[in-house]
């Protein structure tokens, strides 16, 4: 696709990022702007492969070669419907997505990958520009409604398209302000809010009605959402954090990652909070535990409000540089990578366990002991075990930590009790093929459904959700279908 030869005269290129001095003084987004020219030249460089890896390492099946193609010549607009045909918001999967699609190209194979999601993202914003994304309401109104708990990206994809197949919605959100983790856990020098809202604001002019503030199963019923909406959609989030059971956990200092996001996020919205609640790092050690994803949105968070000195601490081994031999192409490669946080300072460690926090007479932390451990691989398993080594305790000055280690599963107490829904074995939402619960008129969706994921795989289960409820509530459906993966029927529903 594109130019023939474009993957051998191009190199990868991406937007280039502001200066780490400058950007850490605000919250505005990471990346400056591509040019048109940036894009054109980067999709020149998809080959005509033969059979397009980069599609089905997309959980969404985006038609990459096809949009690349478009770009290359000019096309945007075809290019944005391309985009639009399997992504309902490809302004978000293009800045949060780790991009699975650029570990399956095929350049990957002994070469640096197209540059899939920077190019997805400058067809989008392209067309917002042009103004060329608008409201599409459907005609044809089914007089069937639907309610969608959560306003995540997974609950904001089946939401937008059933409300486009005709049906009422009703999308259901606890928190202040719809777009779930969106709004409230990514931080806005990842992804704007504003980013967030157009869209948001595109659904309701779709007739998507959305109530905020309202925590289902406490605020609103679920015998109410029964007997009011022909068929429900849970999208909730996997919001059970990963604690760390050790001596001094109570201490004041010692946060859960997303209370910290969420809270700077509101801060940005114009809330305020007081001295006992507010959570500043201005002039802290502050220590990270968990090298993932969020653990690096609090590094970033962390050198915004002034830290002093932060480390993120990981109890894994540091990851190689290159794929291993048993890491090959096109599964996602398990490396060793650098955020833009990482980029902005702060110090990394690896094989580091936390045995305990250490507190004042006021309760407040001061220190963190920790200790060296080493993974032995068990020759008959093949598992790796962990071992502590002996006399390698060392000590940490923090003032605050912050435990980012993963979800384990959504909220049971509440809705998902009170309505009996069946878990499985990892605790969250169990459904079948269909996304259907073991309730008939009840479908689940997102991390709730799937566990912790990324924002790719939301968006994908939200679509084939919304397709299942359309045949549920219609007997037939004109939404697309979703390529991917899909959980087998673990039991029958009943009514």
């Amino acid at each position: 696709m594109g130019k023939i030869t474009g993957f051998m005269e191009t190199s990868r290129c991406t937007p280039a990022r502001r200066n780490s001095s400058e950007r850490i003084n605000d919250w505005k987004e990471v990346y400056l702007e591509w040019g048109e020219s940036d894009a054109r030249h980067q999709a020149s460089r998809c080959m005509d492969c033969g059979v397009p890896f980069c599609n089905s390492g997309c959980p969404l099946g985006n038609l990459i070669p096809e949009f690349n193609d478009f770009v290359y010549h000019g096309n945007w607009k075809e290019a944005v419907q391309r985009l639009h045909a399997t992504n309902n918001f490809p302004e978000f999967t293009g800045r949060i997505c780790p991009a699975p699609c650029e570990a399956s190209c095929t350049l990957s194979v002994n070469s640096d990958p197209v540059t899939i999601e920077m190019i997805e993202k400058q067809i989008v914003e392209h067309a917002w520009k042009k103004g060329w994304i608008k409201p599409e309401p459907s005609v044809n109104k089914t007089g069937k409604t639907v309610a969608i708990v959560g306003s995540g990206p997974a609950g904001l994809a089946a939401g937008q398209q059933l409300a486009r197949a005709g049906h009422a919605v009703t999308v259901f959100e606890r928190n202040e302000y719809v777009g779930g983790l969106l709004s409230l856990g990514i931080p806005e020098f990842k992804l704007e809010k504003e980013v967030v809202e157009r869209r948001v604001n595109q659904m309701r002019s779709e007739g998507v009605k959305f109530k905020v503030n309202t925590n289902v199963g406490s605020d609103i019923s679920h015998k109410e959402l029964m007997q009011n909406f022909d068929a429900i959609c849970l999208a909730g989030g996997s919001t059970i954090p990963r604690d760390l059971p050790v001596e001094g956990r109570k201490l004041k200092g010692v946060y859960f990652a997303m209370d910290f996001l969420s809270q700077q996020n509101r801060k940005l919205k114009g809330q305020e909070f007081g001295p006992e609640d507010n959570i500043d790092v201005n002039g802290k050690n502050v220590v990270i535990i968990g090298g993932g994803d969020t653990g690096a949105d609090c590094l970033g968070t962390s050198h915004r409000q002034g830290a002093k000195n932060i480390i993120q601490m990981e109890i894994m081994p540091r990851p190689s540089e290159m794929r291993t031999s048993n890491n090959p192409w096109p599964q996602w490669p398990n490396i060793f990578r650098t955020s833009s946080a990482h980029q902005e300072g702060g110090d990394r460690d690896y094989n580091v366990l936390t045995k305990r926090f250490i507190g004042d007479d006021e309760q407040n932390l001061k220190i963190i002991e920790c200790a060296r451990v080493e993974w032995i691989k068990d020759e008959e398993t093949g598992r790796f075990n962990m071992k502590e080594v002996p006399g390698s305790h060392f000590e940490i000055e923090a003032e605050a930590v912050f435990l980012a280690m993963g979800f384990i599963h959504p909220q049971h107490e509440g809705l998902l009790d009170a309505m009996q829904v069946k878990y499985d074995e990892k605790g969250n939402v169990a459904a079948n093929g269909s996304m259907q619960t073991n309730i008939k008129k009840v479908f689940a969706c997102g991390d709730m459904q799937r566990g912790q994921s990324l924002v790719v795989h939301a968006i994908a289960s939200g679509r084939r959700t919304a397709r299942q409820i359309d045949i549920f509530l219609s007997g037939s459906s004109q939404l697309p279908t979703v390529r991917g993966y899909a959980r087998p029927p673990i039991f029958s529903s009943s009514s």
